[in-house]
């Protein structure tokens, strides 16, 4: 007989189950239901039919259930279905139930015998039900047919495994009778999630298509692979039965019929079929809701502590009222300008993002580390330099021998020079321009709930973007036309010409030591067949050096800087697929590493190269540009004479020092002039400008339009609010109301999964304390112990720890005559 208590809670719990997937959330609460499992063609379908009384599940052949069935059955006056996503609904007709099942299935899952891990929902009223919640699950099967991926066993096994779990889930293990209960699956996937067998109640169908002369009668008494909960036999209808539209109550009464005539099935009749099963569903059901009653209790307790303040405040929410809007508008707008602040400066919170750079920090590595290395990367090559430099002598000279250094020749070399630093300049600008149109997508994720708004606020802010963008990029043209305009040789940074003529050199390397870089990279081991170990690479001003790992203790080798370079290296020489080659060396031809020439090194992906470089050109590793194919003979046009030689040398050293000077300020000038015309103006901008801006947009209350997604997850959140509200003040009452079947003994094999037996008859006070045996002393006679109820059966002496007590003498035992 059903619990009469638990038949109030299981509707709650189903109200439970509707709320949460509607709000597309897993259930922060482990809901109670009953999982059924088995391989395909079992009979799981035709056990749920039975147990409803109707034909509602899709039949056919192959696999036939292709996403997982929530079913709520619950007991009511009247009969008719109704689905989750189709709330409102009602299908009185359960052929209409069945066409819904197929429909929604092939929604998802295509017409193929595709599969899905995303459940539907159905919900059946019925006064021929008992309360239960049932999750039909697809069958195990192992070859695919259709559309079905090659792993299919593995990923249906992988979505059972995610419902069959769960500690509050039981697994109904359907297995046909058949077969060899040895090879069910259903039994064995149980037995993996649940081997103490508290969960697991078998049932095994197809009990009237066993062979002649064979039944399942040690199977059903428990004695042949045994359950702890045991098993229940069903009759399902067949194939010939379900094409001839056979009614369920008249398969119902069959089934009855069957098992009374049967000679193995007679004694126990009254423990088989679709009616004994839905009893000891409910009551299993039942009985393990109140089993998880305190943490069931206490999780919906907090849901609903950590719901009240949202809830209170959806209560007195009113959509229209214009003080609302208004309030709303400015506490947007001021979270929104506090957020982008915070993700451009930085600081203190409990929000930072943790798996990758982003805002400030990301526009700092563009600044410190992509801006240098573009600068670095328009540098001309050497051999052509020299060659501008001696046509611009030759052409400033004409048809006269020139007796000094031409200063014309420098100037045109060094205005060419200055002109190149432009591109990377302008790019800088568009790299943190597309951070920042980053950041106000981000920031505006807050303002999803007004749709309206949000897109308003984008497009406001992106096009003050873009046209602080364009004021930027002409001011830094203007910055590079003024170095153009002026070539200042008394720059006290400037080598001269006397230096520049003996060949002098500024140092540009620092005094102190620091560490610019920590990463891991790889180095390859062997070339054939493209292995390579990972080291932890520390890099700093001066050295570079690789651990054994990150804890920096057992350091492997460490490499000076100075005159090193880096080039990029092919990685199909390395047999290392897609994978990011750069290599060190050092210009004056030594060994780096051993006896290699260059040292190959393996990035993780190309930004991770990128960075490297980037930070190999702050300790002054510059990277090698590549040589351009030239023909061995000479140029005609070129001179050896060893004037000219000394006025190119000369002229070279002159510009190498005037164009760093100048890249030094515009590597200098250009990250504070985006910080101040960009990225300083776009805060100030929210502060002061926003609000009016919106304001000036249009109309407020249309923008301040709750979206739809936003009004049904008020609504959701309020229902399901009520329904834990509900379910609490329910089993606060429940656990009082309901009579508890206990837990069946742990069967034969599962002793070690079960706790120790506690005795019998045990006393409610301590034994009072007696006195050691005596040896020889004999046992008093049973006879005078038995008015003692309080105490065992058998009785037994206290033992001395120094000297053993005799044992209690053994019963006469008749022996059989020799």
């Amino acid at each position: 007989m059903a619990n009469p208590g638990m038949e109030e809670l299981i509707p709650i719990v189903n109200q439970l189950q509707d709320a949460f997937t509607s709000l597309g959330m897993t259930a922060p609460i482990d809901l109670p239901q009953i999982a059924v499992v088995g391989g395909q063609s079992a009979g799981k379908s035709s056990v749920l039919e039975n147990a409803v009384g109707r034909d509602f599940l899709p039949r056919g052949s192959g696999i036939v259930t292709r996403r997982p069935l929530i079913l709520q059955l619950i007991n009511a006056k009247a009969e008719w279905a109704e689905f989750l996503h189709q709330k409102g609904k009602k299908f009185t007709d359960f052929s209409e139930v069945r066409k819904e099942i197929e429909v929604e299935t092939d929604r998802l899952t295509g017409k193929n015998k595709g599969i899905s891990a995303v459940p539907i929902n159905l919900r059946v009223y019925s006064p021929h039900v008992l309360n239960l919640t049932l999750v039909d699950l697809p069958g195990l099967t192992k070859v695919p047919v259709g559309d079905q991926p090659q792993d299919i066993e593995f990923q249906i096994k992988d979505m059972l495994m995610q419902f069959i779990t769960r500690e509050n889930t039981l697994i109904l293990a359907v297995t046909p009778a058949n077969s060899d209960l040895a090879n069910s699956d259903a039994l064995k996937l149980a037995k993996e999630v649940d081997p103490s067998g508290i969960r697991t109640i078998g049932v095994l169908t197809k009990l009237d298509l066993m062979d002649e002369g064979t039944d399942a009668r040690n199977i059903l008494e428990n004695k042949l692979y045994p359950l702890r909960r045991g098993y229940v036999g069903v009759v399902n209808r067949s194939q010939k039965d379900i094409d001839g539209r056979k009614d369920i109550k008249a398969a119902m009464a069959a089934e009855r019929k069957f098992f009374l005539s049967h000679a193995a099935y007679r004694h126990m009749a009254d423990r088989l079929g679709t009616p004994y099963l839905q009893k000891v569903l409910n009551q299993t059901l039942t009985n393990h809701i109140r089993d998880t009653l305190p943490s069931l209790r206490a999780k919906l307790q907090a849901e609903v502590l950590a719901m009240e303040k949202e809830v209170e405040e959806y209560k007195r929410f009113r959509p229209d009222d214009p003080a609302r809007k208004t309030k709303a508008l400015l506490t947007l707008v001021q979270g929104y300008s506090a957020d982008f602040d915070r993700r451009i400066q930085g600081g203190g919170s409990d929000k930072v993002n943790t798996t990758e750079l982003s805002g400030g920090a990301k526009i700092n590595r563009i600044f410190h580390e992509r801006f240098p290395f573009e600068l670095h990367k328009i540098e001309t090559d050497e051999k052509e330099m020299r060659r501008q430099i001696t046509y611009a002598i030759k052409n400033q000279l004409g048809v006269r021998v020139g007796l000094f250094t031409p200063d014309m020749a420098f100037e045109v070399i060094v205005k060419e020079q200055i002109d190149k630093l432009l591109q990377p300049a302008i790019k800088c600008v568009d790299m943190v321009t597309a951070e920042l149109g980053a950041v106000i997508q981000k920031c505006a994720e807050g303002m999803s709930k007004y749709p309206l708004l949000r897109e308003e606020t984008e497009r406001i802010l992106t096009a003050h973007l873009r046209e602080q963008e364009q004021r930027c990029k002409e001011h830094i043209k203007l910055m590079v036309h003024i170095e153009l305009a002026y070539m200042n040789t008394n720059h006290p940074d400037f080598i001269g010409f006397d230096k520049a003529s003996k060949g002098e050199k500024r140092s540009n390397r620092g005094a102190t030591n620091q560490v610019i870089r920590k990463g891991w990279l790889g180095m390859p081991v062997s070339l054939i067949k493209g292995s390579s170990r990972e080291y932890w690479f520390i890099l700093t001003t001066d050295s570079i050096s690789w651990y054994k790992d990150e804890e920096e203790k057992e350091q492997k080798f460490t490499l000076r800087t100075d005159e090193m370079r880096v080039r990029d290296v092919e990685a199909s020489r390395f047999s290392i697929g897609k994978k990011h080659v750069f290599a060190l060396y050092y210009t004056n031809s030594k060994h780096i590493f051993k006896d290699k020439d260059q040292l190959e090194l393996i990035a993780q992906s190309e930004e991770d190269e990128e960075n490297w470089k980037a930070s190999l050109l702050r300790a002054g590793v510059y990277p090698t540009q590549e040589a351009k194919e030239e023909s061995d003979e000479p140029d005609p046009e070129m001179s050896i004479d060893p004037q000219l030689e000394r006025q190119v040398e000369t002229i070279r050293a002159l510009v190498d020092s005037y164009i760093s000077i100048v890249s030094k300020n515009i590597r200098d000038l250009v990250p504070k002039t985006i910080m101040y015309m960009i990225v300083n103006e776009m805060k100030e901008y929210l502060s002061t400008d926003m609000l009016p801006m919106i304001y000036a947009a249009g109309d407020q209350n249309q923008l301040m339009e709750e979206s739809q997604e936003a009004a049904q997850r008020r609504e959701e959140m309020i229902r399901m609010y009520h329904a834990c509200r509900s379910a609490l003040e329910l089993i606060s009452t429940v656990s009082t109301r309901t009579v508890h079947t206990p837990l069946p003994p742990p069967v034969q094999g599962d002793e070690s999964d079960a706790p120790p037996p506690k005795p019998r008859h045990a006393p409610s006070n301590p034994p009072p304390p007696t006195r050691p045996a005596r040896p020889g002393l004999r046992p008093p006679p049973v006879e005078s112990l038995r008015s003692q109820p309080a105490r065992p059966e058998i009785p037994r002496r206290p033992s001395d720890r120094s000297r053993p007590a005799p044992p209690p003498p053994r019963p006469t035992i008749p022996q059989r005559p020799h």
